[in-house]
């Protein structure tokens, strides 16, 4: 039989389009499935407005049947089949759409959507046969037609038998490469596994005959395997069942079917949404982060479906970063797709669903913190960082989305609060949402910084996330109230006169002891904070102790740190020592001060410069 070379505009596309486009060898047989429940579809339409046609879905079927010895996988439907000419038009033309042009012919909407749009599909069955073989009768010809390829070199078309209307295609597939197993596409388990992944939810059944096990009879302990045909597609997906009908369990088994983690998910969010732009989507809430969440390998994103096919196993575009821990999928038969599947454009359509989906997510974790608080703090504990992230990264552009989701942890309370709670019951003379950083809650509850905020009654929300203090600096207020660190030198609340004769009258102590660590601290001064401790560091300018510790863990930190300033209690025994060595001996203030500087470097939790020095100096007090 002589060969027709494909309408193209060389050998060059179809060898791309077989070895470049799809990124697993196994779409092919998504995109056959698609194909033959295309076919179907067109008998259904065509039923609609044909009296002499009488749909009857239990005959529609597709058959998948592997032949490992032939080394041939038969793919068959029960759908419209092709005339001569039609497989001239939609196997001869590379790209060519049939179903595409079916649909943009028929203006029937009735929810009843055509899947295969694309006509690159048919021939990624290339990339996993030698040679492809489709054998066609159609409803409107008694006659049946054979094409076969092998691919670049062209096809032919012949005569052929075929007493029912549909299609069969058997490929010859591929003998196993160094790199390649195409065994897989013969095995049963790895077919069933194929169709589960990609078309489980096409609306026809998808037959095999499968191997199972039977008791022999009169023998026990003993078992014979036969095969049984069985539909080992599910056909109707959750998210298109009413969600009167589901319970949490639907979805929690869904949930696990799908692998999206092993913990139970804390909620689920089930979208419908039939306007301008039609999705359906279902979307949980994990109870627990997976081992590598807050790692550079983790991926974000959601299953995307076209009509029910798996277009992307995670598809990032649907989900900011800052709710990249939701697990889910979306289906919607609006997306634009270019060429094949698995290129998705980035169009209007995509953004306008994953702006919803952002704002279904935001007011379902609002209404669980407001409804559900146990699990609202389930989740906070387990992604509550991811949230922090959110607000300082894009230059703060998400802050106002995400600052009513933040949670701290509170001095008052003993518990995580949010920010409106700790607005809420502010004292009228209380002017900033007051914060202190640190490792721990009790590493915290002893810092020095803290006492003067403290006494006066004001609730202090703690930092012990690298990530708190980034982030409060780019939300700047809550509520019109500015956050202020209680280790700033300047907290607004201590009366501006209290220390001024302090400070006159051991003006020139200070001084002296700004000398002496002048390289290491900003200022030395008398603290209007310390009631029992004798000394602290406090910070001034933008940059925080705290934060100077985070950046400088960061690789390739460029040195930069926070300006501190020494605050000295000049109520403590340790002020008088510090006076009598200035009038007597210049030396051991200085000794002073070096110890002072670095026991306030501990505090802090900082490492001290010089431990050797440091130690040398502890000798020299105790002799």
């Amino acid at each position: 039989m002589a060969k027709t070379e494909f309408k193209a505009e060389s050998k060059r596309l179809l060898e791309l389009m077989i070895n470049s486009i799809y990124s697993h060898k196994e779409i092919f047989l998504r995109e056959l499935m698609s194909n033959a429940s295309d076919a179907i579809d067109k008998i259904y339409y065509r039923a609609l407005t044909d009296d002499s046609l009488t749909f009857d879905k239990d005959q529609y079927y597709i058959k998948v049947t592997p032949d490992k010895e032939s080394r041939t996988l038969h793919i068959s439907d029960t759908g419209i089949g092709m005339t001569k000419d039609e497989m001239e038009d939609n196997l001869g033309i590379i790209a060519k759409s049939g179903s595409l042009a079916f649909k943009n012919e028929t203006e029937l909407q009735d929810g009843h959507d055509i899947i295969g749009q694309f006509g690159v599909g048919f021939y990624s069955s290339f990339m996993v046969a030698d040679q492809v073989t489709v054998i066609s009768k159609s409803l409107d010809s008694d006659e049946a037609y054979k094409w076969e390829s092998e691919g670049t070199d062209g096809y032919s078309i012949e005569p052929y038998e075929k007493e029912t209307v549909g299609t069969d295609i058997i490929l010859k597939i591929k003998d196993n490469g160094e790199e390649e197993n195409y065994d897989d596409f013969l095995e049963e388990q790895g077919l069933k596994t194929v169709i589960k992944k990609y078309s489980d939810f096409i609306r026809y059944p998808i037959k095999m005959d499968v191997t199972v096990q039977q008791p022999k009879e009169d023998e026990e302990d003993e078992y014979e395997e036969y095969q049984e045909e069985q539909t080992v597609n599910n056909m109707v997906p959750i998210w298109k069942k009413n969600k009167s009908e589901l319970t949490d369990e639907d979805y929690e088994n869904f949930y696990a079917e799908k692998r999206y983690g092993f913990d139970k998910p804390l909620k689920h969010i089930h979208i419908n949404v039939d306007g301008q732009i039609r999705y359906d989507a279902i979307l949980f809430i994990p109870e627990s982060a997976p081992p590598d969440y807050y790692t550079a390998d983790f991926e974000k994103g959601l299953e995307l479906y076209s009509s029910g096919v798996l277009i992307m196993n995670k598809s990032a575009d649907l989900l900011p970063d800052y709710f990249g821990f939701v697990k889910g999928m979306v289906d919607s038969e609006d997306l634009s797709l270019n060429i094949s599947r698995e290129m998705l454009q980035h169009d209007r359509q995509l953004k306008t669903i994953a702006k919803n989906i952002k704002n279904k997510i935001k007011n379902n974790l609002q209404t669980m913190l407001k409804n559900d608080r146990e699990n609202y703090e389930k989740f906070y504990k387990a992604f509550g960082r991811q949230l922090k992230f959110g607000v300082y990264n894009d230059f703060g552009m998400n802050k106002e989305d995400l600052q009513d989701l933040l949670m701290f942890y509170s001095s008052t309370e003993k518990k995580l609060v949010t920010l409106d709670e700790y607005v809420s019951r502010m004292p009228k003379d209380q002017t900033y949402i007051y914060y202190a950083s640190g490792n721990s809650y009790d590493k915290i509850d002893k810092l020095p910084q803290t006492e003067l905020v403290a006494d006066k009654g004001y609730e202090i929300l703690y930092f012990t996330e690298e990530v708190d203090e980034f982030a409060i600096k780019m939300l700047t207020n809550y509520k019109e109230k500015e956050f202020k660190s209680v280790s700033s030198s300047d907290l607004d609340i201590e009366n501006e006169d209290d220390n001024t004769e302090e400070e006159q009258e051991n003006k020139e102590v200070f001084a002296a002891m700004k000398e002496a660590i002048s390289d290491k601290v900003k200022d030395v001064k008398a603290s209007k904070r310390l009631k029992s401790h004798p000394v602290v560091l406090a910070s001034d300018g933008e940059i925080s102790i705290e934060m100077e510790k985070v950046l400088q863990s960061m690789p390739n930190n460029q040195g930069i740190s926070a300006e501190k300033v020494l605050e000295i209690n000049v109520n403590h025994d340790v002020f008088q020592s510090l006076q009598e060595a200035y009038d007597n001996d210049k030396e051991k203030l200085a000794l002073y001060t070096n110890l002072l500087y670095n026991q306030a470097l501990l505090i802090e939790g900082l490492p001290v410069e010089d431990p050797v020095e440091f130690t040398n100096d502890m000798c020299k007090v105790m002799v």
